[in-house]
């Protein structure tokens, strides 16, 4: 199978690799939104989690990864429910880590560990400890394909970052003993800026957290009223939507004709009708210079003064006002 993308260009993926994207519990990221309640409310924000997911896989083989690496790359997100992390927001998750509770449960459940059996693979141990995979995850505020990917898929797509400058971060990165380094200080400001565009510009826009809130509030009214179940996060967002929508309910149908892109709002700590706190994402990649790996930060001050102001930002959250005019 040849897969090209807009980010990393064109590849040949192993038959496993293939194998898997043509698998149900892959094609259902299709119609999972990796912003949550985001299209609802702006129908351009829509990377799906499976561009994602095809994003992280390809983004590790180009950096070098083994297969079983693409493999869990492909997979990492294969778990999430409908509406990504509304449901956390549902659930009281205050990590927003729901996907990872039940990602074993949900693999053991599907097709893929017969699929991974067939081509030699163990799917536990491919799967289910990905501290061996560390091209894919690393703890923040460190860089990997998991937290790359889904910043440079979202602020290209929507207009924030050109292909050419994500080109230029792609071609500054160095892997070290397996992990991802940057080597100039100004790309790592580059990233730095723009990871900030994406987990506090975008993911605390007022229009978003307003979509989250209402839809966190909607869907867990509809779980009271038994219009839907948990196991109705398992399927896809326009499924769940449909099922609410075919409601006779008057309270929930009230509250979703709320949610829609024509709705104004606007920051307002003094007036407020949403408050939302998310998780906070800092980074700080690590630099190698004269063969020593340096925290960014202790090399740009202008690095140091983001952290401090995306960390502010992110721990006093976004109260949302949602206007009459």
């Amino acid at each position: 199978m040849l897969i090209k993308d807009e980010l990393y260009g064109e590849f040949e993926v192993d038959r496993v690799i293939e194998e898997l994207i043509l698998s149900e519990p892959v094609q259902r990221l299709k119609e999972i939104h990796q912003g949550g309640a985001s299209y609802l409310v702006n129908e351009k924000w829509n990377v799906t989690r499976f561009d994602h997911s095809i994003g992280v896989m390809l983004l590790i083989k180009k950096l070098g990864g083994l297969v079983e690496e693409q493999i869990a790359g492909l997979l990492h997100d294969v778990s999430h429910t409908a509406f990504s992390h509304v449901v956390d927001f549902v659930f009281n998750h205050k990590e927003e880590d729901y996907h990872e509770k039940i990602f074993s449960s949900v693999v053991e459940n599907s097709a893929i560990p017969s699929i991974l059996k067939k081509h030699g693979y163990d799917y536990a141990d491919v799967l289910l400890d990905d501290t061996k995979w560390t091209l894919l995850e690393q703890p923040a505020p460190e860089l990997c394909a998991d937290r790359v990917d889904y910043t440079l898929r979202d602020m290209q797509r929507y207009g924030q970052i050109s292909l050419e400058e994500a080109q230029r971060f792609l071609n500054d990165l160095i892997i070290i003993e397996g992990k991802m380094y940057l080597q100039d200080v100004e790309i790592a400001e580059w990233f730095v800026q723009t990871y900030y565009k994406e987990v506090i510009d975008f993911f605390m826009d007022p229009l978003n957290i307003y979509g989250y809130d209402l839809l966190a509030k909607i869907l867990k009214c509809s779980l009271e009223k038994q219009i839907i179940t948990p196991e109705d996060f398992l399927g896809k967002d326009d499924e769940v939507l449909s099922k609410i929508k075919s409601s006779a309910d008057q309270e929930v149908l009230s509250l979703l004709s709320k949610l829609n892109p024509r709705v104004i709002v606007k920051e307002d700590r003094e007036n407020y009708d949403f408050y939302r706190k998310n998780k906070v994402r800092m980074i700080d990649p690590s630099v190698l210079r004269e063969g020593e790996l340096i925290r960014a930060s202790l090399r740009s001050e202008r690095i140091r003064m983001m952290n401090e102001d995306a960390y502010e930002k992110a721990t006093q959250g976004m109260y949302v006002r949602v206007s009459t005019n």
